[in-house]
């Protein structure tokens, strides 16, 4: 009996170790033996950090829907304002021009050194040898009548030549109103807007829609310098900031007249008041240049009459600027002139000097880099600027 008690014992004293083995070997083998992950598993999806990037991939995604949203119209600063700034920029450059002047004049006794340094001034500003000679022989014969020495006398006696030198009898008002077609339908004011690369030329359109919408105008932009990629889309940028339309090509090099065309007959059909028309600014030679331009003025006129043809000039490039005007005259029938960078320059004389080489006026200036930074040109403005009134 014990013997049988006792064989009993060691069995169940031998189970209870095989077991207590084979749990040990699991144990101590188990992240061996764990089979590899399998793909798409749903703990996966919980703990694989990859998902994290996936997550914010959907946010991105999103983010371009809302950035193609029609962006807030902006609303243009009204154009009275405008020139005031203009002037007190001028002033507070110190407007060289005018300094100069006032300072040689205020002299007690002015020699012919004096009268020679007065011209001198004036060729270095840009006003050119013929109204340069002008202003100084008028200048001469009034002081010596009047006899004018006092500060606030010499100041007013300036003004009065500087003012008429720049001639504001000249009108320098935009033909920016609809016309009546034959027919009895609504023409648009059509502005060709001309001018060599590197003027600002593109940005200026950008800017005279601005000036238009700020006069209750509407407006349709034509981008008809294909030859730049990125003037669309600068054009298309600038017309978006204020409810614009621009009408272009879908792709870079097609026909600019074609362009052109589109953006008149457009701007026909949704009966806006103006369409302005950038075009490219390749100077490479005349015969070229002519050509093209001549086709654009042509397919215009098939759908409206040219209001304007406003040539675009850097202010502070003198001379050679003057060189570029006298070609666009010759081509384009330049009815104004738009100056860029006029604002605290010693080159105000430029003002003048392209007045008289093309005959027509100035009848925009532009005032600086700002989306407003551009004005209807004022002589009696202008001056009080360059004199520091």
């Amino acid at each position: 009996m014990n013997d049988l008690l006792w064989l009993w014992i060691t069995l169940a004293v031998l189970v209870v170790v095989s077991v207590g083995l084979v749990g040990f070997r699991r144990r101590s083998g188990s992240r061996a033996t764990l089979p590899p992950p399998t793909t798409g598993a749903s703990t996966d999806s919980v703990e694989e950090p990859a998902q994290v990037p996936e997550r914010g991939a959907v946010a991105t995604a999103e983010a371009p829907t809302d950035l193609e949203a029609p962006p807030a119209v902006e609303v243009p600063e009204a154009v009275g304002g405008r020139l005031a700034r203009l002037r007190g920029r001028l002033a507070r450059s110190g407007s060289p021009l005018g300094s100069k002047l006032l300072a040689v004049l205020s002299r007690d006794h002015l020699t012919e050194d004096d009268w020679d340094e007065l011209e001198e001034t004036l060729l270095l500003a840009d006003v050119g040898a013929g109204p340069a000679g002008e202003l100084i022989e008028s200048l001469r014969t009034r002081v010596r009548v009047l006899g004018v020495r006092d500060p606030a006398s010499v100041r007013e006696l300036l003004r009065e030549e500087l003012v008429a030198l720049v001639d504001p009898s000249l009108d320098r008002s935009l033909a920016t109103d609809p016309q009546t077609a034959e027919d009895g339908s609504r023409l648009p004011a059509v502005v060709l807007v001309v001018g060599v690369n590197g003027t600002g030329k593109t940005t200026t359109v950008g800017k005279l829609a601005r000036v238009l919408v700020a006069q209750d105008r509407t407006v349709v932009l034509g981008a008809a310098d294909t030859f730049r990629a990125a003037a669309a889309d600068q054009l298309e940028t600038w017309g978006a900031r204020v409810g614009v339309r621009t009408v272009r090509s879908d792709r870079d090099g097609a026909d600019p007249a074609a362009v052109a065309f589109d953006a008149v007959r457009t701007g026909r059909a949704e009966g806006v008041d103006v369409v302005l028309v950038d075009t490219a600014g390749r100077l490479q030679n005349k015969a070229g240049l002519m050509d093209e331009l001549g086709k654009i003025r042509r397919v215009i006129t098939k759908e409206a009459p040219l209001s304007e043809v406003l040539l675009v000039l850097d202010a502070t490039t003198g001379q050679n600027g003057l060189n570029q005007a006298r070609v666009f005259g010759e081509i384009a029938g330049v009815t104004g002139i738009v100056l860029t960078k006029l604002d605290g320059t010693a080159k105000g004389g430029i003002v003048v000097a392209v007045q008289r080489e093309l005959g027509v006026p100035v009848k925009l200036v532009g005032l600086g880099e700002g989306p407003d930074d551009l004005a209807p040109f004022d002589p009696q403005e202008f001056v009080d600027g360059l004199l520091g009134d």
